[in-house]
């Protein structure tokens, strides 16, 4: 644990301390002093030390020489324009080094390590003179101390009690520490390090008549000191340094002592590891501290950490608990909270503008005071083993249309309550019914425009052959020719005003248990009879006997898998090898089957990428003849089964997913 001369930097450049630290940072610690008058006290908190001074800065000469002749365990380098005066004789000055101050990285850093060695080797030269002049001698023998005199270890911890006080925050509880410290103790100078958060560094947080630079040194985790402690974890005292066996332990004792210009320094210790320490200069009396006034000192360290540790955890409760209280007013769902019994504990601003109440009507109260819907589903949720399905509810009280989702609230097997997360859905419904009769306006718009399209070409010829009819009358093949395609088109007309009144006013589903096997295979044939599928496309079909039933309309699913296979054999057409492919599978959730997904698909052209936002909207269709509606009948069938149709296509093929609930209908 070898720790290492400083480095001080005496320059008011700003960018020349940038450079410095920048340079030398992992080689050791910059101590930039700015102004001249602190220099010396400096000096006596670190050295041995490196002084680099900055001939351009104010009184940089006589400070030179006045750190020259009086600290012989302190090296000078000078920095300033090269071939100037002020640096040509600083040169000749007998200092450590003249440098110029536009500085080369490698260049200074090689000249620190040097000068860093240099001082290590005249610190251990300044050790073995100590321990050969110091001679084994009795330790003196104190007077008599009378009651006035006497530091009994109780007393300091009965003053330090009275004059402690609780503070809403970690800075003025240790200066009221520092301050009862420094009463209990009777000392001079107290100051506390600390650490007060997980990544911080330790630095002085309080102290009473602490040298100012005192306030700028940072100690990481790994410092030396920090090591120390924890491998040694007792308290440092200027009068036993002599006896300290190890010449490297002495050395770092010593500077953080002459650092802090302390005489005691008592480490801080919390579950286990350092969280700080506490220093103390000379006593009141200026007598020496005795074993007694030591063991005092350790008691109020031990009583500061704990003090310490508990305004941290506080703190951090407070910190969470101001986080969580905030996030929870200021999300957009409406909280509520209640304990294990069901009395609400949390009404964030939100639930009171949801709900029409006031926390105040609320808070502490049984759940029952939200309403009698909002508490059935609390004590539901308080009372199941398993989460709970969100649920839709119109509040009786405000109108609104609200989803609420409960969740119970556990820690393992102990329950806590239960917490409701409630959203005001009113705004997307006025929306959505808005968007309806926007959508309804269009689709009456687009329904005109496509009728008046589609029926137009069957009156168009109807009304030729009408027209041409008296003319012709005796023409028997135009008699012939007008009766088929007068016929034709008038099939043609009922047939758009079917699907108009089929997707206008769909029929009410019959649900029965059905076997999907039998709705795809009837879908299939009608599609054969329907659209005039031949032989030319390779329909596979893989359907498992183990699929289950589900509640659903086998002529309404028949349709729709007509339908589908009808498209798919369309977008196949010229393909070569044209194959159409049916699958059928059950989606399981653990042990039990909850869906079944039925898949067609082809090996098309796939969609026109303009088109496939579209697909599912009336009236979007790229054949010739027809109306678009087939698609829009086919979702919402499978939607009136509680289902879902998905569409993937690509250039190589389209897939159509249909997923349907097993046993689920709808109400």
């Amino acid at each position: 644990m070898t720790v290492q001369p400083a480095c001080i930097l005496y320059t008011q450049d700003s960018d020349l301390v940038r450079r410095v630290k920048a340079f030398v940072r992992a080689i050791t610690q910059v101590r930039h002093v700015e102004n001249g008058d602190r220099l010396d006290t400096v000096l006596q908190q670190s050295a041995p030390a490196l002084v680099v001074i900055d001939l351009r800065a104010r009184q940089s000469r006589e400070l030179l020489e006045q750190i020259h002749d009086e600290w012989k365990e302190v090296l000078i380098v000078a920095l300033g324009t090269l071939r100037s005066e002020p640096l040509r004789e600083a040169e000749h000055s007998g200092i450590y080094a003249a440098e110029d101050i536009e500085l080369d990285r490698r260049r200074f850093q090689a000249l620190v390590i040097r000068a860093l060695e240099h001082l290590r080797v005249l610190e251990e030269n300044r050790e073995l003179k100590e321990e050969r002049s110091s001679l084994p001698a009795d330790p003196p023998r104190r007077s008599a101390e009378t009651a006035t005199d006497r530091y009994s270890a109780s007393a300091p911890m009965l003053r330090f009690a009275r004059v402690f006080r609780r503070h809403e925050n970690v800075e003025a509880l240790l200066a009221s520490v520092v301050e009862g410290v420094a009463d209990a103790a009777g000392v001079t100078r107290v100051g506390i390090f600390a650490k007060v958060r997980q990544n911080d560094s330790y630095q002085l947080r309080a102290g009473l008549r602490c040298l100012p630079e005192t306030e700028d040194l940072e100690y990481g985790n790994r410092d030396p000191l920090i090591r120390w402690f924890e491998l040694h974890a007792h308290l440092i005292n200027r009068a036993d340094l002599a006896s300290a066996t190890d010449r490297t332990d002495r050395s770092l004792l010593r500077r953080a002592l002459d650092a802090f210009g302390a005489e005691v320094i008592v480490p801080l210790h919390a579950r286990g590891r350092i969280i700080g320490w506490l220093f103390f200069g000379h006593r009141l009396t200026g007598q020496p501290f005795s074993y007694q006034d030591l063991e005092g000192l350790t008691m109020l360290a031990e009583n500061a950490s704990a003090v310490l540790e508990n305004s941290l955890l506080y703190e951090q409760v407070v910190v969470q608990k101001t986080l969580a209280e905030t996030l929870l007013k200021s999300i957009p769902p409406g909280i509520v909270a209640t304990d294990e019994f069901g009395v609400v504990r949390w009404f964030n601003p939100t639930a009171e503008e949801i709900l029409g109440l006031q926390s105040e009507r609320v808070l502490n109260q049984p759940v029952e005071a939200v309403g009698s819907t909002l508490a059935g589903f609390l004590r539901d949720t308080l009372d199941a083993r398993s989460s709970l399905p969100p649920r839709h509810w119109t509040d009786g009280n405000t109108q609104r249309s609200l989803l609420v989702e409960t969740r119970r609230l556990s820690d393992q097997e102990r329950g806590l309550g239960a917490v409701a997360v409630i959203q005001d859905l009113t705004a997307e419904k006025n929306l959505r019914e808005k968007q309806d009769l926007l959508e309804r306006a269009a689709f009456w718009t687009d329904l005109a425009a496509s009728m008046s399209h589609e029926i137009r070409n069957p009156l168009v010829a109807i009304k030729t052959f009408a027209q041409l009819l008296p003319e012709r009358f005796d023409d028997a093949e135009f008699r012939q020719d007008f009766n088929e395609i007068v016929v034709r088109e008038i099939d043609r007309l009922d047939k758009i005003i079917t699907q108009i009144n089929d997707f206008a006013h769909p029929k009410e589903l019959d649900r029965k248990l059905i076997d999907l096997r039998s709705s795809v295979a009837k879908g299939v044939e009608l599609a054969k009879d329907r659209f005039g599928l031949n032989g030319e496309v390779a329909l596979e079909a893989s359907l498992p006997k183990d699929l289950p039933k589900i509640l659903g309309d086998e002529s309404a699913l028949v349709e729709v898998f007509a339908h589908l296979v009808a498209n798919a054999a369309e977008a196949v057409a010229g393909q070569d090898n044209p194959r159409i492919i049916l699958t059928a599978k059950p989606v399981r959730d653990g042990n039990h089957t909850r869906e079944v997904v039925v898949t067609i698909s082809d090996n098309g052209k796939g969609i026109d990428p303009d088109l496939k936002d579209k697909i599912f909207s009336p009236f979007c269709t790229t054949k010739p003849r027809g109306m678009g509606l087939g698609l829009p009948i086919v979702k919402r069938t499978i939607f009136d089964h509680n289902g879902r149709v998905d569409i993937d296509s690509s250039p190589e093929g389209t897939t159509v997913n249909v997923t349907l609930p097993v046993n689920v209908g709808r109400g």
